[in-house]
């Protein structure tokens, strides 16, 4: 089963990309996903912390499946055996124009459990929206401080 948001940032890949791979920075601004720690290779362990809205927060170890630069971010992860419920993690970004990406976030849940989930997806689901949104706040805010930034050091 799928579960899959988009969103448009008005913002080249490379922003988004640069905010989405920093994890370190993930609890000053994602309400979803509020600790990431690890490192963003393929093969790499990451221990996430989740928070769905009106939920309590969990915790799991996934693997960092897919890391292309300004295209997708992937990982992989399970609770208990694989064959209970396996998620796959994923963003990917899309060019709509030269400043303009499209966001596609969502997970890919297999195992026997996914039937019994229910509530519990609806709740992931709303997460993501709220986490969309979010990072399309923070890119464009730093985008927007870059720029007035860049135009103060321009005036004489």
């Amino acid at each position: 089963m799928e579960l899959r948001t988009e969103i448009e940032i008005s913002a080249p890949p490379a922003a988004v990309w640069e905010v989405l791979t920093d994890f370190a920075r993930y609890p000053e601004w994602n309400p979803f996903l509020v600790e990431v720690q690890g490192s963003p290779k393929v093969g790499g362990e990451l221990r996430v912390a989740v928070s769905p809205p009106d939920s309590r927060e969990y915790h799991l170890l996934a693997t960092l499946v897919t890391y292309e630069p300004q295209r997708e971010l992937r990982w992989r992860g399970k609770w208990g055996a694989s064959f209970l419920l396996e998620g796959e993690h994923f963003f990917r970004l899309v060019a709509v124009d030269v400043d303009r990406t499209r966001v596609i976030h969502g997970e890919d849940f297999r195992g026997v459990l996914v039937r019994f989930l229910g509530r519990k997806l609806t709740l992931v689901a709303r997460g993501f929206v709220f986490m969309n949104q979010a990072l399309k706040r923070r890119v464009e805010s730093g985008l927007r401080s870059s720029q007035g930034a860049a135009s103060a050091a321009a005036s004489p």
